[in-house]
């Protein structure tokens, strides 16, 4: 299941974004969602994404 998020991006950061994603033939919101999942798989990677916490479900309380 995908979810969809709000971002704010500078002018020139949104600029840039559109030019990367034209040049690739893709969709904007396609390449920044591809950019984000590849930053948090680097983060993990690296071992600066602390693990998710557990959270008991109804059937465990």
């Amino acid at each position: 299941m995908s979810k969809r998020i709000n971002v704010t991006l500078p002018n020139s950061v949104l600029e840039d974004l559109e030019v990367w994603a034209a040049s690739q033939g893709r969709p904007t919101a396609n390449l920044a969602a591809f950019l984000i999942e590849m930053s948090i798989k680097d983060a993990k990677n690296n071992g600066e994404f602390l693990p998710k916490p557990s959270i008991p479900t109804l059937q465990e309380q």
